[in-house]
This record gives C-alpha cells, sequence and structure tokens, in this order.
C-alpha cells in the first residue's frame, strides 16, 4: 500500500493567506503536486499534496500553521474523455462513498491522477482491484 499523505492547512478566509501559505512553501523548496481549496464565511481548508510531505508540514508548523496530516489514494484513470466518469460510475456500482476528490497537476502516459478521500478504503481498493485500476506510487507522482 502507497502512503501518499495529504496535509490539511486551516487558513483564515482574508485576501493574502493562501499567497502567505504558498510563500513559506516556495521559501522551503516544496513542490506543490495538487492543491485544493474549501471554504467557509470565515476560514478555510487548504489540502496539498507536497513533493515532501514532512518538510513541508515541518516549514508549516515552524510558520505557526495550524493543519493535519491525512492519508489520501491517487488513483490513475485514462486521460480522455469519460475516463474518470467511468471510475466513478464503478465506485458507485460498488456503493463507495467518496467523501471528496481533486486532481493533481500531473498527467503522464494517458493518465490522469485524482486523489480520493473514501469513508471506505478498503471497499474502494476492492472496487478498483476488481476491474483493475491502478494506484498510483509515490515515484510516478515524484514524492518523497
Amino acid at each position: 500500500m502507497t502512503n501518499i499523505h495529504q496535509i490539511s492547512i486551516f487558513l483564515e478566509n482574508r485576501a493574502g493567506s493562501l499567497a502567505e501559505v504558498t510563500g513559506m512553501l516556495a521559501e522551503s523548496g516544496i513542490n506543490l503536486r495538487a492543491l485544493s481549496i474549501a471554504e467557509s464565511a470565515d476560514y478555510g481548508v487548504l489540502r496539498i499534496i507536497a513533493d515532501d510531505a514532512e518538510k513541508a508540514t515541518a516549514a508549516l508548523l515552524e510558520k505557526g500553521c495550524v493543519l493535519s496530516m491525512t492519508p489520501v489514494t491517487v488513483v490513475s484513470v485514462p486521460d480522455e474523455p469519460a475516463g474518470l466518469s467511468e471510475v466513478l460510475k464503478l465506485l458507485a456500482e460498488g456503493s463507495v462513498d467518496i467523501e471528496y476528490m481533486y486532481s493533481l497537476f500531473t498527467h503522464q502516459n494517458a493518465k490522469a491522477y485524482m486523489v480520493f478521500r473514501v469513508a471506505d478504503e478498503e471497499k474502494f481498493r476492492a472496487v478498483l482491484s476488481a476491474h483493475g485500476i491502478g494506484l498510483a506510487t509515490k515515484e510516478e507522482l515524484g514524492l518523497k
């Protein structure tokens, strides 16, 4: 099993807070592979996958950021029309509840990459495996 960790950073909902966090990461030599933002009236949650999760976490904590790390699964899907739709249809048929998902910045070898957080990881992996859908490795995503 490949352990890919997402870092969730809690941000004030104000102009410039996203620029501050990405600036901190840039100063530490961290390269982002994925980014997603969810917001409410008062705060936002920035979810990232960094090339070096441990280094990114240390840099952010040193600067006083409030964060958490969560294991996520990255799935390679065909980079073509309906590629993602077919995977989502299989997950629906398998009754897999998706909590959230977002894409990575990269694609290669006619594959795109989607980050999934699901309610039942075991069922999720079983459905994917039964249909020959691969999980991405840290190496193929350029993660340490």
